[in-house]
This record gives structure tokens, sequence and C-alpha cells, in this order.
């Protein structure tokens, strides 16, 4: 006979049965440890009388008892599992719960390093120490409320409430701990209730049922633009330290107005049998996914930098295009389409001008000092000289890593401003 344990309150009982307790302390890794453990099952099966062996684990040898798993899974040997009361009743009894009712699920906390998701509630087995119980806790939001199940169904059975984030200062975990997360919202719920929302509208509402992909255009625009001025608000009040006040809710508000357009497009492409809110996020992860070789992959990359120019090749090859250029919106500001070309142009060689953009910046204001807007025959010239001009400042911001667009409007809101305050003072 072998235990896997004597960690559990009725290994006294067994006599002085061996156990593989002294195996964790060698192993390196669960996986070596399982084989391990199943090999010499066998190895002792097969020299004992019978060629019988009984392997005692704790609670139900089908739940979270991966050893068995392997002894399962060989054909050199037969198996006989006798059922027995497992770790997720005496669990579900400790909190009082239905698991089938409930629709609960099983995690092991060590699977994966991944943020846990939901739906709850949520089981989570093999949490055996603080240390398991702090991982557990990174694979959750701080504030997540989880249910501590210490020593279920024995005489010093605790089940208590922590936080997410206070997890690791249970320093009584041990291999009769598990822990019950009963909520867990996260992305995905969220998005499946959203499209639910949607599907509802057009259903129900005379307004949304009358939508179209074209009569939704305007808006898709309106709230990008919403989006943009409540970014750049934000973003100028965390770099100067000032008080965000309502500065996140209504950046959290205007990028939710826009994730709406994209789930109300989808919505009207599903129904068309086109593509759906799924496949839209299944398919730019996928891309993405491509597009990062050096994350996903077994690219080395030594900068930023060089992932902007990877990116810039992939995509092309991607795209089967034919420059770098094509694919470029070319209705955008003309000063967006300046910058994105510039940010087009550092990877491609040959474009690079003989001079600096500020050598080039100055030979402009110079010929525009010069008088060449005075009258209709420069005006081709004046062109050009206003032309080198702006580009050569534009170079020069993107050198600077400086986003003139964004400048130009926080400028153009201080006028706003200043002119609002002359109209305001009494005339004299």
């Amino acid at each position: 006979m072998r235990l896997r344990t004597r960690v559990h309150p009725v290994a006294h009982e067994l006599g002085d049965v061996a156990s593989y307790d002294q195996w964790y302390e060698r192993a390196t890794s669960f996986d070596e440890l399982y084989a391990a453990i199943a090999n010499d099952l066998v190895d002792v099966a097969s020299n004992a009388p019978g060629a019988e062996v009984v392997y005692a684990v704790p609670g139900s040898p089908l739940v979270a008892e991966r050893t068995v798993e392997l002894l399962r899974l060989r054909d050199d040997v037969v198996v006989i599992c006798e059922p027995a009361v497992s770790v997720i009743d005496v669990a579900c009894v400790a909190v009082g719960v239905d698991p089938m009712a409930s629709g609960m699920r099983v995690v092991d906390a060590l699977a994966s390093s991944e943020p846990l998701r939901g739906p709850g509630p949520l089981l989570v087995l093999q949490t055996y120490a603080p240390e398991v119980m702090a991982v557990v806790a990174d694979r959750l939001d701080a504030d997540v409320v989880v249910t501590v199940v210490h020593h279920a169904g024995l005489a010093d059975q605790e089940v208590i409430e922590l936080r997410a984030r206070d997890l690791a200062s249970f320093t009584r975990a041990d291999h009769l701990t598990s822990l019950w997360i009963n909520e867990l919202r996260t992305a995905g719920d969220a998005t499946d209730d959203l499209v639910d929302f949607m599907r509802r509208l057009r259903r129900d509402c005379p307004w949304d049922q009358e939508q179209t992909h074209a009569s939704l255009a305007r808006h898709l625009l309106e709230e990008a633009y919403e989006v943009l001025d409540a970014l750049e608000t934000f973003v100028r009040l965390d770099e100067t330290g000032d008080a965000l006040g309502d500065a996140t809710g209504h950046l959290e508000e205007e990028l939710g107005d826009l994730l709406f357009q994209i789930v109300f497009h989808a919505e009207l492409a599903d129904e068309e049998g086109r593509f759906d809110f799924a496949s839209i996020a299944d398919a730019v992860r996928v891309k993405l996914t491509g597009r990062h070789p050096h994350v996903f992959g077994d690219v080395v990359v030594a900068d930023a930098d060089e992932v902007a120019s990877r990116w810039e090749t992939i995509k092309r090859d991607e795209k089967q295009r034919d420059s770098v250029t094509d694919g470029i919106v070319w209705q955008q500001p003309a000063l967006s389409l300046y910058s994105k070309l510039l940010a087009k142009a550092a990877h491609v060689d040959g474009t690079t001008a003989t001079r600096s953009p500020r050598e080039r910046l100055d030979a402009a204001l110079a010929a525009i000092d010069r008088g060449v807007t005075s009258d209709a025959s420069t005006s081709d010239l004046a062109d050009g000289a206003w032309g080198d001009v702006i580009a050569a400042i534009v170079e020069l911001a993107s050198t600077a890593g400086v986003d003139l667009e964004g400048v130009l409007r926080v400028r153009a809101l201080e006028l706003r401003d200043d002119v609002r305050s002359a109209e305001r003072r009494p005339e004299e």
C-alpha cells in the first residue's frame, strides 16, 4: 500500500504506510513528480503479491489527482478506482452551495498564471500554501471577494471572506485549504451582456431597428472625436499631476460609446450572416499575434524601433502590398497624414533629406521673408515656401516625439478660452 501524502486527518489511522511526501521535497516540478510516482506505483505492483498495490489519495481519486490520471492512461496496468467523497463535496457543503444549480467551475490554482476568468462561482483547488494564495491573488482584481475554505468538514473548519489582495495573509493555508469565488465578472461576461443588450435594442427599439451600416457611419466618427477629446483632457491632467476629477469617468464613458458603435455594426453584420463581435475579436487577436513574433514566436528584437520596423515589413507582406504607403487613409487631416508618412518613410532607405529639418525650416522662412508672397505671380513659390515651413516643423516635431496634431488642438482650445474670456470682459 502507498499513500500519496500523510498530510491528511485520517492518515494516522492507516498505520505506518509509506507515502510520497519526501518525493515532493526532491522534485523540481509537479509534472516530474507525478510521473515518477506513477512509475513507482507500477514497479511496486509488479513486485507485489498478486501484482496489486493499493494507492490511497485524499478525497476522490478522480478529482484533482494527476497521478491517478497518469495511471489510467497507461496500458500496462489495470486501475480500479473506488468512489469517495471529494474536496468538491465538502467545500460545497461548507459554503452551502449546490454546484450544479450554481454552475460552479473547478480551477487549479497552479495551472496557469493568466487572470482567472468568469463567470463564477469558481472553486480553486491546490491552494496549499500562502505562496500559492499570492499566485491566485495575482490572477484576480485586488477587490474581488474570495471565501477561504479551510479544513472543511473537520472540527477546526474555517470559512472566512477576504479580498484578493489579502489572500497571502492567510498563513494557515495547507493541503486542506481551497478557495471559493462566488462572483467573478470579467471582460467576457461584460461583453456577452453588451451583445445581448444590443440584440434587445434591435428587437424592441424602433430607432435601433431602422439603423444600417451607412446611417451609423457619422455616429462612429462623432464618437471617435469625443473619445479623442476626453483622452487628451485625461492625459493632460495626468501628465501635469493635476487632480483627474471627472476626467477618468468621462474617458470611460466615451470609450464605452465608441465600443457600442462597434457592437452595433457587429450585430448588423451578424443579422446579415457576415460576421459578429466574436469573429472581430478573434480576427484582431490572430492578426496581432502574427505581428508580434517577438512575443509569440522566437524572434528577438533589440528595442521598440526594431519592433516598429518589423511591423511595417510584416504588414506589407501580410497585405501583399507593394509599398508601405499602401493602406494609408488619404482623407485624414493633412497634418496627421504627413506625420503618418514620415513614420512610414523612416523604415525605407533613401527617403532621408540631405539637409536637416532645421536647416530647411530656416531656408523656407528666409524665402518667405524675401517676399515671395507679395503678388500672384509668385503664388507657386509662396505655396512651396509655406509647404517647406510646415513640413520642416512637422519633421522637427516628429524627431522630438511631439504630436503636432494634439499640440495644435490644445492651442486651439486655449484660443477658444481666450476668446470667451475676452467676450465676458465689459466694454471700455
